[in-house]
């Protein structure tokens, strides 16, 4: 099992090529706790991965150098990967899955990487991986299952007690477990009573099912934008080490990742990725007994593929009030819409979106469906609105989630 002193050891051997990333204390995140962002998504390539790729790459021998690696990656691992290959002169091949965002697969591309795209999930290109690395005899980097690549990701705990020694908590992503099973390590090894906790979407739970059921169990499918936690099963050892260092692991839904992205823009300025708020969203939606304590959130990665940001922000709107379209029967004659409106904007909300339908097979032939979408502060105005209709004798049909 990994030791402290090889955690150290990687410390030292990352020194000249990681970023000591900042502890920012993020005052507005929680109303009961004390809320830290280690921001690894500020780190180089946009992620913690980078430290123990880097750590494995730079113990390979002449020899398996010379033989070139593999990897297998949804992006971040595929980054640090090509990075540290690159500047040490190695020849890399990473192995991404079809669905990775075309950010990341071009980010790799550039670093210097040769990029293979396999359909499926993480796990099929994992499994091509390991078939071209016994076809070619290179040497097969994984992104978690490794004693030196935990023992890289393991020097954020270390970074983490230096900068917050009196820490009460840390909330760690957890996709196949390499980050959090050194974290813990190192922060269990130097203060066994910090509390450690692991994060992961609920639509790819792979640790958290396994972990209750006390054996390694492989997901059907995975199905989340956090494409970067997205893997169907944990490795042996990050099992086996999340075991005996985290005392919990939790889930956190769509919803709440995206809710965490939008606060992290707005409140902190920061950009993260789905997998790397998870942790944030755990804090923000209290599902960890950190009320009262100082808790870090580890930021895990900030690339987050643009293409989908917007639909994030919208999704992180609506869950946090700030964004709904009502459904409203109307008669079909002049006024209506002025009286709606006139409502709507006296009680503060903007209107950004008007439709009407008349050709609903179940409404009256002299009515109408009136959908309004607005801009609003939170759910208490929202309701404010419908009460507000629902005395003018309005009568609302639903409220949905503003499209965009």
């Amino acid at each position: 099992m990994l030791t402290l002193d090889k955690i150290y050891q990687a410390a030292f051997t990352l020194k000249s090529i990681a970023r000591k990333t900042d502890l920012l204390y993020a005052q507005n995140l929680s109303h009961t706790a004390q809320i830290y962002l280690k921001t690894e998504n500020l780190q180089v390539t946009g992620s913690f991965k980078l430290r123990g790729a880097y750590n494995k790459i730079a113990s390979l021998t002449p020899e398996q150098r010379e033989a070139g690696i593999i990897a297998c990656s949804a992006g971040n691992h595929a980054r640090g990967v090509a990075l540290a290959a690159t500047r040490m002169g190695i020849k890399s091949v990473v192995c991404m899955p079809d669905g990775a965002p075309i950010s990341k697969v071009e980010a790799t591309k550039r670093l210097g990487a040769e990029v293979r795209l396999v359909k499926g999930a993480y796990d099929d290109a994992y499994e091509y991986a390991c078939q071209l690395q016994k076809e070619t005899g290179a040497t097969f980097i994984h992104p978690f299952d490794d004693e030196l690549v935990i023992a890289g990701q393991g020097t954020i705990g270390l970074e983490i007690l230096g900068q917050l020694p009196d820490v009460d908590a840390v909330i760690v992503p957890v996709g196949g477990g390499g980050l959090i099973s050194g974290v813990a390590c190192a922060i269990k090894s130097l203060n066994p009573k910090v509390k450690v906790y692991g994060v992961q979407a609920a639509n790819a739970p792979s640790m958290a099912e396994s972990q209750a059921q006390g054996k390694i169990i492989t997901l059907d499918t995975v199905a989340t934008f956090a494409d970067g936690i997205a893997v169907k099963t944990p490795g042996e050892t990050t099992f086996a080490m999340t075991r005996e260092y985290v005392d919990d692991v939790v889930t956190v839904s769509e919803d709440e990742i995206a809710a965490a992205i939008l606060a992290l823009i707005e409140q902190q300025k920061l950009i993260a990725e789905g997998a790397g708020a998870v942790s944030v969203a755990a804090a923000m939606f209290d599902k960890l007994p950190i009320q009262g304590q100082k808790a870090v959130c580890l930021v895990s990665g900030g690339n987050i593929d643009v293409n989908i940001l917007s639909r994030v922000i919208t999704r992180g709107l609506v869950m946090g009030g700030r964004n709904s379209v009502l459904q409203i029967a109307l008669e079909d004659k002049p006024g209506q819409l002025v009286g709606v409106s006139e409502i709507v904007s006296r009680c503060g909300a903007n209107v950004v979106s008007v439709h009407h339908e008349r050709s609903d097979a179940n409404m009256a032939i002299s009515s109408c469906f009136l959908k309004i979408g607005m801009e609003t502060r939170d759910f208490a105005q929202i309701q404010t609105i419908k009460d507000e209709l629902t005395r003018a004798g309005f009568k609302i049909m639903a409220d949905r989630i503003q499209e965009t």
